[in-house]
């Protein structure tokens, strides 16, 4: 057997993981934006969603993940895998967001390509499983049924009667709940609170999770089968995407022409070769603020307070707060939802939580930039932040990862000033190269050619002054990129 072989029959013995990694970023607002949605978002621990994602899915008996997600974010990816040391088998650009129809067959087209017929799992990022070895024995525990040509689903054992949710049928009473595969009877929607209180009191249905292990084969030939339309055009931009980078971005033309469809409606209501594997264990899909208290460690009161908020005869309430410059606090409520941002907070009762999303609509018809940008904006080397801003004038902080560099660039309506905080800078300002180093500045005039390098071992912070008659991000000539 040549290293080839040996390599494409090790990789048909794993589980591939696929971490669908887009959404919008509404339902957790106004920490959770669509410029940095919730599953990078440090909610629950050390880690983002994503990043306690990859780790649950990574180890013993699987392959490196494969991520789908959308341009915005591929170094939000990179830079957040690469913080667990996890180096992904691929990761996939949407050119728009079409729902997991779209995602998972470009994600298995992939994965034949690379390991033909081989498991797939399937997850969203932005689930919490507090334990993580127990999922993955369910994982294990439905294989066989998968490797058979098995198109398994994951239902949650449910604990409330959640209207948020789809519900799965099974096809036979479980009374402990343990991860055995067997037939699915149906798919439920998602009910209301009379159906979803018999749904809970039946014992014989599962919160529908969304998780799915599959072939790669088995389910192109389900999408071949009951989405035809589906599999012809993500396979036409699957086959002109192009490399960029580590990046394998998605032809835009047939991917515009894609159904904006779930993989539920397009394929697993219409299959027959259906399994279920229920899960007993803790899981939530933190989808909403109430969720998120759930999830959170309450005091005796159940009330949760997190970063500089303080709570004075609160019960069953949640007190977030984000920067240290300010301070919330909550004095007599109950069943309260209180989220504060430097630059907007959130107060709503707790049973409204899920009407998040309705005020995000509001805010985006009235063109209020809060409603899908943070004031800290992401880039490739790091990041900033808007600090003040004046009619011609703003303030930004400005931090730069270690060995990264931005764009040689000019502008056409503005001029900068540079003062280092912390770290070294390596300026470029036309054919001038210097080091600037803490407390020092460098001023940048309008129209110069210039660049900013990170060339120590920690991060550059630096206050950056704009003046000038327009200061929009738009206002860049680019001449070099890294």
């Amino acid at each position: 057997m040549s290293a080839k072989q040996f390599n494409e029959a090790t990789l048909a013995t794993l589980i591939h993981p696929v971490l669908l990694c887009g959404g919008s970023g509404t339902r957790l607002w106004p920490l959770s934006r669509k410029s940095y949605p919730k599953q990078f978002v440090k909610l629950t621990g050390a880690e983002s969603l994503f990043q306690a994602s990859a780790r649950r899915l990574s180890g013993t008996g699987f392959a490196a993940p494969a991520i789908v997600t959308a341009a915005d974010f591929r170094f939000i990816v990179i830079e957040q895998l690469a913080a667990l040391g996890i180096v992904p088998a691929d990761i996939l650009i949407e050119p728009s967001a079409k729902n997991t129809a779209a995602a998972i067959c470009a994600a298995a087209l992939a994965l034949e390509a690379r390991a033909p017929d081989a498991l797939m799992l399937v997850a969203p990022s932005d689930h919490v499983i507090p334990d993580p070895a127990r999922f993955r024995d369910a994982v294990q525990a439905a294989a066989p049924a998968a490797s058979a040509g098995q198109l398994v689903t994951f239902g949650i054992r449910p604990s409330r009667p959640e209207t948020g949710y789809g519900w799965l049928e099974l096809s036979a009473q479980t009374p402990d709940f343990t991860p055995v595969p067997q037939p699915l009877q149906s798919f439920v929607e998602k009910p209301d609170l009379a159906k979803a209180k018999a749904l809970l009191a039946g014992g014989m249905h599962l919160w529908n999770a969304g998780i799915f292990l599959f072939s790669s084969n088995t389910i192109l030939e389900a999408f071949a089968a009951h989405a035809p339309e589906v599999l012809a055009t993500t396979s036409a931009a699957f086959e002109a995407a192009e490399k960029d980078l580590s990046f394998t971005r998605l032809a835009p033309p047939p991917w515009a022409e894609l159904p904006d469809i779930s993989i539920d409606y397009a394929v697993m209501e219409r299959a027959q070769n259906l399994t279920v594997v229920p899960y007993a264990g803790a899981w939530s899909d933190l989808g909403d603020w109430q969720a998120v208290w759930r999830e959170a460690d309450a005091d005796t009161t159940g009330t949760v307070t997190t970063g500089p908020a303080s709570a004075l005869d609160c019960h069953n309430t949640l007190l977030q707060a984000t920067s240290e410059a300010q301070q919330l606090v909550g004095i007599g409520l109950t069943d309260i939802i209180a989220v504060a941002m430097p630059d907007a907070e959130l107060i709503s009762h707790k049973v409204r939580a899920q009407e998040v999303k309705q005020a995000v609509a509001a805010l985006k018809s009235k063109a209020v930039p809060q409603a899908e940008t943070l004031p800290r904006d992401y880039r490739p080397w790091g990041w900033y932040e808007s600090l003040v801003v004046g009619p011609r004038f703003q303030v930004k902080r400005i931090v730069v990862h270690p060995g990264a560099a931005l764009s040689l660039q000019s502008h056409h309506h503005r001029a900068e000033h540079w003062i280092v905080v912390e770290g070294t800078a390596k300026v470029t300002v036309d054919s001038d190269v210097k080091l600037v180093a803490e407390n020092q500045s460098v001023y940048i005039p309008l129209g110069a050619v210039h660049r900013m390098e990170n060339p120590g071992k920690v991060p550059l912070t630096l206050i950056e002054v704009q003046t000038g008659s327009y200061l929009g991000e738009d206002d860049i000539i680019r001449y070099e990129d890294v």
